[in-house]
């Protein structure tokens, strides 16, 4: 089985910038790095509060990053608006609420199903190809195949918080959330809260095609640089695929 692909959020290294309203450190930088390094891909989170990724930021990443781009952008009319306009590879819908410390779960295709079938068909028209940011759930998964995205990346985020049994109970609720995806066409990426102690077990899941990490390898990155950093989380995925 081939590894899946990494992907690095640089939303994180925007929120170290934005605290003292710096222009370093520079996200773009960083996603050249990360790309020099060899990750797969980029992935950047523009929110309607601006709490890292600036609009700007944006536009510069889509002239340097030389991999894949991937924008996360929330239902709201005015994020779309600019995700259309961005010319990104790929997007991501995701749910978005000002009060939380980063994202809480998945969004809810079912709840959203209206406003979600629109979206899809927006940025899909813009000339990227869409994903849906949803919870390990068989109706969620039915919902997004339904609407017409081609991709949902799965929430990692209640795997990732749990330990023991409850971890274990996690895990398995991706795999078989992969594998029914799979099984009804769609394709899988997952993410959210992935580190160097916990990935393993998600590469190692048949059919994710793509992991998007970004907090923990800013914060190794701190001790480690981020080339070392990029090809210890690579070599972490290659090893849990074999």
């Amino acid at each position: 089985m081939s590894s899946p692909r990494l992907h690095v959020n640089v939303d994180h290294i925007a929120t170290l910038r934005q605290a003292r309203r710096e222009a370093f450190p520079d996200p773009v930088e960083w996603a050249k790095a990360c790309e020099a390094a060899g990750a797969h891909g980029i992935t950047c989170h523009l929110r309607t509060d601006r709490r890292h990724m600036q609009d700007a930021d944006i536009h510069r990443l889509r002239a340097a990053v030389t991999t894949l781009l991937n924008l996360e952008s929330s239902l709201d009319d005015g994020m779309l608006r600019i995700a259309e306009q961005s010319n990104s590879d790929a997007y991501c819908l995701v749910p978005e609420n000002r009060l939380e410390i980063t994202t809480e779960g998945g969004l809810d295709a079912i709840r959203e199903a209206p406003r979600l079938g629109d979206a899809i068909g927006r940025l899909a028209a813009a000339g990227g190809v869409v994903s849906v940011f949803v919870d390990p759930d068989p109706r969620q998964l039915d919902k997004v195949m339904e609407l017409g995205a081609p991709f949902v990346e799965l929430h990692t985020g209640s795997y990732a918080n749990a330990s023991g049994p409850v971890r274990e109970a996690e895990l398995a609720r991706l795999a078989n959330a992969t594998a029914h995806a799979r099984s009804i066409g769609l394709r899988v990426n997952a993410g959210h809260g992935l580190d160097f102690e916990n990935i393993a077990p998600i590469a190692a899941i048949e059919g994710v095609e793509e992991l998007n990490v970004g907090f923990s390898m800013v914060a190794r990155a701190v001790f480690d640089g981020v080339e070392k950093t990029v090809k210890d989380m690579l070599r972490c995925i290659e090893e849990a695929s074999k």
